[in-house]
């Protein structure tokens, strides 16, 4: 018998662990709910939310070919060995996972326990994210020969095994406190491919654009990074889809095009980045708890201000856009790329927080949390890769150029929403029309400037700051030319500096 053990790849498409473990005979898949995985501070009740609908929906494709999804809670290692004592498990089959940490160390007790048994495991890359790279040269051109091969086509039978299976626990019972949102994304395949669908077909036209303000990224985005994330899509999918759409496009009289073809580029784009940023956690896993240059090792440690922390949390830094942002992500789980960078940036540079408890945090409220995208990002916007330059945003000024009429920040601020225009991204100046919104906890201007200061101090001043800048690019660099090609490059040169939510 051959065991296929389904871990952020939840679907029965395009699965080429799937496909192969078949082929060698009767399978069991599993899905191991693993306690201590959910008991990490990364982890939290809409991550739990959205699963349990993927599982559920795997379950029942499962089902429609005849074996139903065994459900296993414990440590991954136990339930293996449980399953051994009752089938002679021949093979394991898993696609890679690149994950957080923790992961990464079950992993490799899950190797020795395999070499342990003389059980083969066998593990299929599925996004284009290579193991045990020696360097970057050449891997956009295996990344896009990845994503031309063949979408693989699911079963159309399974053998049926006997095995138990068990009930996931309820959020309750893993102390999850129930929160309220308001538009909080499913799960599962079918809203996936909804979700693919209508974007590529009716609200994505305007991506190129409209993706860096929040009040039309809502709409126009993909909102696809959570179903990435899960697996219930693969990303080769989502490409080939792109593809098709684009030669549509293509073939359409000039007239009709519209922005399409604009959006079709940035999108196809940004898949690749998606996949660009999971290698370097691949390739160096520290960097989840690590600044990635130690030049800026000492910087933010011991400087942590906890009202400062609290009240970016909870939106009441007296910065609008700020605020607006940080309780639109606490109610939906989502945040379009420019914003989570200005909020990162806020936290990192004019509050002086270090980056490793504002990143869990905001790993808990991404419903979409990917820890290779997300970590590089938090460092990047932090300004402790060392090799991206130090970008401190104003968040008055992206107020004012993303949400000029105030539309987004009146949504998520009640306390603001009869400020007069003039004042709505400066509310101190009518202080009278507050209605109990805070003050601005820091003086943007002086906290924006003393933040330059020590980073670009530090890096003139630091004689090993270049020497290690140089094996981070060699490491860790694109080899592909930066920018996709657009007729608005000002714009894709800003986009490229910010979180991936597609």
């Amino acid at each position: 018998m051959n065991v296929l053990w389904f871990k952020r790849d939840l679907r029965i498409e395009d699965h080429e662990a799937l496909k192969k473990a078949e082929k060698l005979g009767p399978i069991l898949p599993i899905y191991i709910f693993e306690p201590k995985l959910w008991q990490q501070p990364d982890m939290s009740y809409r991550h739990y939310v959205f699963l349990q609908e993927c599982v559920s929906e795997l379950d029942r494709s499962l089902n429609s070919l005849g074996q139903k999804l065994i459900i296993k809670i414990g440590n991954a290692v136990d339930v293996f060995d449980d399953i051994q004592k009752r089938h002679r498990v021949q093979t394991l089959w898993s696609h890679q996972e690149t994950w957080n940490g923790w992961t990464y160390d079950r992993d490799k007790a899950v190797k020795r326990w395999c070499e342990s048994h003389n059980i083969s495991w066998h593990e299929p890359v599925q996004n284009g994210v290579i193991r045990r790279l020696k360097n970057r040269n050449g891997w956009s051109a295996r990344w896009y020969q990845q994503m031309k091969q063949h979408v693989l086509v699911s079963p159309t039978q399974l053998k049926a095994i006997e095995e138990q299976s068990e009930n996931l626990p309820s959020p309750a019972e893993l102390g999850f406190r129930d929160v309220d949102f308001t538009d909080l994304q499913r799960g599962g395949r079918q809203e996936g491919l909804k979700l693919l669908h209508s974007f590529l077909n009716d609200r994505g036209e305007g991506y190129t654009r409209e993706m860096s303000s929040p009040v039309t990224a809502f709409g126009t985005c993909s909102r696809l990074s959570a179903h990435l994330a899960f697996g219930t899509l693969s990303i080769r999918e989502v490409f080939q889809a792109c593809e098709r759409r684009n030669q549509e496009i293509k073939k359409m009289p000039r007239g009709m095009k519209g922005k399409w073809p604009s959006a079709m580029r940035s999108f196809s784009g940004r898949l690749r980045w998606h996949c660009h940023f999971i290698q370097k956690i691949e390739d160096e896993p520290c960097i989840e708890f690590k600044n990635l240059h130690s030049a800026y090792d000492g910087l933010r440690e011991y400087d942590f201000n906890d009202e400062y922390f609290e009240a970016w949390k909870t939106g009441m830094t007296g910065y609008p856009m700020v605020d607006a942002c940080m309780r639109a992500l606490a109610a939906t789980g989502w945040l379009n790329f420019r914003m989570r960078a200005m909020v990162i940036s806020f936290a990192s540079h004019h509050l002086w927080l270090h980056w490793r408890k504002t990143a869990l945090h905001l790993a808990k409220l991404f419903s979409d949390y990917e820890p290779g995208i997300h970590y590089s990002q938090i460092q990047m916007q932090s300004g402790t890769t060392g090799i991206n330059a130090i970008r401190i945003y104003n968040p008055i000024k992206q107020g004012i150029d993303q949400d000029p009429e105030g539309l987004f920040i009146r949504r998520w601020i009640p306390e603001l929403c009869d400020m007069d225009q003039d004042f709505i991204h400066k509310p101190w100046q009518a202080e009278s029309q507050m209605n109990g919104y805070p003050m601005p906890i820091v003086d943007e201007k002086i906290e924006r400037k003393a933040a330059a200061d020590k980073l670009y101090g530090l890096r003139k001043k630091n004689d090993m700051h270049k020497e290690q800048v140089q094996k981070i690019l060699s490491k860790h660099g694109s080899r592909k030319s930066r920018f996709p090609r657009t007729t608005d490059t000002k714009r894709i040169k800003s986009n490229a500096q910010g979180e991936l939510p597609l």
